[in-house]
């Protein structure tokens, strides 16, 4: 109990904009699912609610190759995998959890062999268990935008004097920000005004009543907001701000981990969890409007977001020594802000799945 209490602790460092307030819904056969349901931006991005839903504890599943339990959160950690939900049969259960503390339970227990979560909570995951976790790949990069309300942000140099609304204090969001500001010359602590609130749709409240207001956003929310707020303009993708800073690491959002004890005992299904993964992914990023209609069906976000939101979303899929390299300098850098942000202390090689 104290274990758990522990991880419970430190999950408000995980990244908190993937999370919602729904339960756990079974996707196991596509007959399991229901049609489109929209984002409500009266809570979270990710506040989808699914005509069947169930709880975390009853979706215990045995570990074998043959049915291989595999939970992801609503939003871009389970939009890669809408391929493989439709084509999976039997050979894999699926499950989408609104809230990264329905997936954390379910994969330290053993209830789901493989997880998809924000990726500074696979590293806190492997402290909590003493080494018992393994990243098997990279699936998401930074989902993290700089919107305005006008049309006056051209360069992170823009933002010196501004007041930037945002939601993720003390996770993610905030490292990111504090990060890319100070890469670019400019002090977090005087040189802007970060106003932070609870949840996304308070920051669009402060932009709808600011001309000229500026803030940080996560995808699909972006995609959201700009329904309610036309005049809303991206000005800056954090992602591609941290990769101009050319230090060897990325902007991550989501990894997919499973304990070791799984691994080992199941290497050739989880390759091949693996490679059918990558293909999903890759049918995801070509094929954006087939995808969306697969996203909605499934409840993870209504069809017309997806349809806008996938191509800004950054699914990837990474893996081997480039997963290594650029989530390893990643957790470095969240390390530097704040060590309980990774746990404690950064992870070991054996961390790094290699096939």
């Amino acid at each position: 109990m104290k274990k758990f209490l522990s991880i419970q602790l430190v999950l408000a460092l995980a990244i908190t904009m993937l999370c919602g307030c729904g339960k756990t819904t079974d996707t196991k056969s596509t007959s399991d699912t229901t049609g489109n349901t929209a984002v409500s931006t009266e809570t979270t991005t990710e506040d989808v609610i699914s005509t069947e839903t169930v709880s975390a504890e009853s979706t215990e599943l045995p570990s074998n190759p043959d049915s291989i339990s595999v939970t992801a959160l609503k939003g871009p950690t389970a939009m890669g995998m809408v391929k493989m939900m439709e084509d999976a049969g039997t050979n894999y259960q699926f499950h989408i959890a609104a809230s990264v503390d329905e997936v954390t339970p379910a994969i330290v227990q053993g209830n789901t062999d493989i997880a998809a979560v924000p990726a500074n909570l696979a590293s806190v995951l492997y402290n909590n268990t003493k080494g018992d976790m393994e990243v098997l790949a990279i699936n998401t990069l930074g989902v993290l935008y700089i919107v305005e309300n006008g049309t006056t942000i051209q360069s992170v140099s823009d933002l010196k004097g501004k007041t930037i609304y945002a939601s993720g204090k003390g996770a993610t969001p905030e490292y990111a920000l504090n990060y890319i500001l100070s890469s670019n010359g400019i002090d977090p602590q005087n040189d802007v005004t970060i106003d932070w609130k609870s949840e996304h749709t308070e920051c669009l409240t402060a932009l709808t009543n600011s001309e000229n207001g500026i803030a940080l956003l996560p995808q699909p929310f972006v995609t959201v907001a700009q329904t309610k707020l036309p005049t809303l303009n991206v000005a800056l993708d954090l992602t591609e701000e941290w990769n101009k800073l050319d230090n060897s690491s990325a902007l991550l959002t989501g990894v997919i981990i499973a304990k070791k004890s799984f691994i080992e005992s199941h290497p050739d299904a989880v390759n091949e969890f693996l490679a059918q993964y990558k293909e999903s992914v890759t049918y995801v990023n070509e094929n954006v409007e087939d995808a969306a209609a697969l996203v909605g069906k499934y409840g993870i976000v209504e069809e017309a977001v997806a349809r806008n939101a996938i191509p800004a979303c950054n699914i990837t899929y990474i893996d081997g020594n480039e997963m290594k390299e650029k989530l390893s300098g990643y957790l470095q850098t969240l390390y530097e802000q704040n060590p309980a942000a990774v746990g404690g202390t950064l992870p070991a090689d054996d961390f790094y799945y290699q096939p």
